[in-house]
């Protein structure tokens, strides 16, 4: 292999464990304390790897990490639904670690709950 073959291959090389790191897996979350909260939506991004949003809980704005858009419009949760606004009740778990975030589960908004997971 050539030298500049091999400078790029090290740096592909070094590259991928960055961006594995920068998706966070769902073990940081804590399944045995469920937070549910009826709220309006504000910041709604409808995007991939997920969706969020942020609402306001326990005196705090929390992130919220939603599914991938995929999953979420194939089981009937639409953008349309999750407006900033929108009060939705969102089923789902906090982190571990104390920071402000919720993985959430399910969603129920307009009398129709989704399954997210």
């Amino acid at each position: 292999m050539s030298k500049p073959m091999a400078v790029a291959a090290a740096l592909i090389a070094l590259a991928i464990p960055g961006a594995a790191l920068a998706h966070h897996g769902w073990s940081s979350y804590d399944a045995e304390a469920t937070i549910k909260v009826t709220a309006p939506l504000s910041d709604v991004t409808w995007g991939n790897p997920h969706g969020a949003a942020k609402v306001r809980h326990r005196g705090k704005v929390w992130d919220v990490v939603l599914a991938p858009v995929a999953r979420m419009e194939a089981r009937g949760l639409t953008q349309a639904m999750m407006t900033s606004g929108n009060p939705v009740t969102l089923e789902g778990y906090p982190r571990k670690d104390g920071v402000t975030e919720m993985r959430i589960e399910r969603v129920t908004v307009n009398g129709k709950t989704v399954e997210l997971r």
